[in-house]
């Protein structure tokens, strides 16, 4: 499992990493807090608290194009 904090400050932001995420066939949560979302779900991401940077986990070995593909949402 591949994990990085990321940011997603707007509604396109969102939307581009949902498009990104379902691309991929492992599974991507975001975990916030004591809540683990489907990171392929607009909705389930809108239920989180977006002002500050989310957990993601990305549940395979080979996350290297993935997280290359969504450097641009990742912080440190």
């Amino acid at each position: 499992m591949k994990s990085a904090m990321v940011m997603l400050a707007t509604i396109n932001d969102v939307k581009t990493f949902v498009n990104i995420v379902t691309k991929y066939d492992f599974d991507v949560d975001l975990v916030s807090g004591r809540y683990a979302i489907d990171a392929k779900s607009i909705m389930g991401i809108f239920s989180l608290d977006l002002s500050k940077p989310i957990k993601l986990e990305a549940h395979t070995d080979n996350a290297d194009a993935f997280l290359g593909e969504i450097k641009s949402f990742i912080v440190d």
